[in-house]
């Protein structure tokens, strides 16, 4: 039985090491095409290196504990990604739709880092429960800072709609 709850904490750490693969691949395509909002572009680059750091302190915590990323999962997330990215260049409000996702993202991540806390203390990793929960006060900050900017990012868009500029990135 412990050895089946060591099992789940690897998959999930390592499910976790994508999902972040991921974050940083639709941080970067995302940041790179913000052309009129400021704040926003900003924010993501600067979540972006927040999201490198936690790439790496998940692969460290599955390495610690013996194993390795999963090149699939890593790869997989990441093609996802670039498929999210790309579906942009068809929309007119490629602006509110990223916003809509990188919120909507942020709560996947904490569900998940929520869950990876539990699984660490059912099998006594006490290392890995804190780097999660380091990564949770981060997530957590930037669905908030995401749930009060929505508004603001789709006010600006509509604005520029309606002065007849540039609105959709």
């Amino acid at each position: 039985m412990a050895n089946d709850r060591e099992e789940m904490l690897m998959t999930w750490l390592r499910d976790a090491h994508a999902m972040e693969e991921q974050a940083e691949q639709m941080l970067s395509t995302t940041a790179e095409r913000i052309e009129h909002y400021p704040s926003f572009k900003q924010k993501l680059e600067a979540h972006l290196r927040e999201t490198q750091r936690q790439r790496d302190v998940i692969r460290a915590c599955i390495e610690r504990r013996g194993g390795d990323t999963s090149t699939i999962k890593d790869l997989a997330g990441k093609m996802m990604a670039m498929g999210q990215g790309l579906s942009g260049l068809f929309v007119a409000d490629e602006v509110v739709k990223a916003a809509m996702a990188s919120y909507t993202f942020e709560h996947f991540e904490i569900a998940s880092y929520r869950s990876l806390i539990a699984a660490a203390e059912a099998v006594g990793d006490v290392e890995t429960a804190r780097v999660c929960r380091e990564i949770l006060v981060e997530e957590e900050a930037m669905a908030a800072w995401m749930a009060a900017e929505l508004p603001t990012i789709t006010s600006q868009y509509l604005q520029r709609l309606a002065m007849d500029v540039e609105a959709k990135h």
